[in-house]
């Protein structure tokens, strides 16, 4: 997979922007807020439909101006495909693959992205909720429907919650409505949680050997952390262990006003030698280990899919030691599109520079070096 160009008007600060990216490795470099991260955000946004900076689309429109479109043309398969995405402040969107309108579950199979920025590597000292996201999104890029699945639960969740939410204040409580929508949350979140876990174990296999490498002698561990399940992995036992803490959690739920139990509250847990990362690794071992994840991810998508993952890198190596740098600019293969931002070029050997289409952007504008 190649993107071949791409055109942003009104986006962010790129009011009419133009970019080449026929070449394998693209360097957009400039100083701090004049729209190195726009330019990532956006070819992601065309994978994903989703920020990863914000969840109001309307945000992602310049402040002088009522709509925003994203364009680009890319090669898949040897074949070349146009996809266009607009919308507007009145929140009409619309998508077209080939000039053609489509629904987001076609048009997010077409591209694929791997993102890995700075706010990444906080994804261990993040909430619970960071790396929920880190894994849907992962999820996602493989299984397109799962954004659905996702969409159905929270769906189903709220409408209970405001269920419950109206017995705290009326006294009055619709048992039947209470008990369909419980078994429409075990039904769908437990699809969620199998495939939650299912993933982070084919992604550990291949981690666990990136992160060897750069860590020399530290072995890498995930663990799905869901409070009522133990080793149990299959769908059936997942299903009858997620009933059982929903009748357990009946009294505290009606007490709260809320859903207590279920994959929004889940977590990820990282070992190093067994000992739990978040509360015991350096800020060096937990770079390695979202080092080795990201890296990984292009890994599995490509498997998964048959589709190489294009590799958006945003300002991400000036975070990095020499050792990390060197081993994540020589694990890209040669095959990966990729895209970097950085401030200069100064991190860049002369030898990696060699390859790279460079680009200057100052508010929005960019130039060829």
């Amino acid at each position: 997979m190649k993107l071949i160009n791409l055109q942003l008007k009104n986006y962010r600060n790129c009011k009419n922007l133009t970019l080449d990216l026929n070449s394998k490795k693209i360097l957009i470099i400039g100083k701090n807020a004049q729209g190195k991260t726009n330019i990532l955000e956006s070819i992601y946004f065309l994978s994903t439909l989703k920020s990863p900076r914000t969840s109001v689309a309307q945000e992602l429109i310049n402040f002088d101006t009522n709509s925003l479109s994203i364009n680009t043309n890319l090669v898949k398969a040897d074949t070349e495909i146009e996809l266009d995405y607009s919308y507007n402040r009145e929140k009409q969107r619309e998508l077209r693959i080939n000039k053609v309108k489509t629904t987001p579950k076609n048009f997010k199979t077409v591209l694929k992205t791997v993102l890995f920025s700075t706010t990444d590597l906080l994804l261990l000292r993040g909430n619970p909720s960071d790396r929920r996201d880190w894994l849907d999104r992962a999820i996602a890029q493989i299984y397109p429907a799962y954004d659905e699945r996702l969409s159905k639960y929270d769906k189903i969740r709220i409408q209970k919650n405001n269920c419950l939410k109206d017995y705290l204040k009326t006294g009055n409580l619709n048992e039947t409505l209470l008990d369909v929508y419980n078994e429409q949350l075990v039904i769908t979140g437990s699809n969620i949680i199998y495939l939650r876990i299912k993933f982070l174990k084919e992604i550990e296999k291949i981690a666990k050997e990136k992160h060897r490498i750069i860590s020399e002698t530290e072995e890498l561990k995930l663990k799905y952390d869901c409070s009522f399940l133990g080793e149990e992995t299959e769908l059936e036992e997942i299903v009858e262990k997620f009933k059982q803490s929903i009748s357990e959690k009946r009294g505290e739920e009606l007490r709260r006003g809320q859903s207590c139990t279920g994959p929004h509250r889940d977590d990820i847990q990282f070992f190093i030698n067994n000992n739990e990362a978040t509360k015991f690794a350096s800020q060096g071992q937990q770079r390695t280990i979202v080092l080795a994840l990201k890296l990984s991810e292009l890994d599995i998508i490509t498997a998964k899919t048959g589709d190489e993952p294009i590799l958006l890198l945003d300002d991400v190596l000036a975070e990095l030691d020499d050792i990390r740098q060197n081993y994540l600019l020589k694990s890209i293969n040669s095959n990966t599109q990729t895209v970097i931002t950085s401030v200069d070029t100064i991190l860049f050997e002369d030898e990696f520079l060699k390859d790279v289409k460079i680009y200057k952007i100052e508010n929005g504008n960019v130039n060829a070096d």
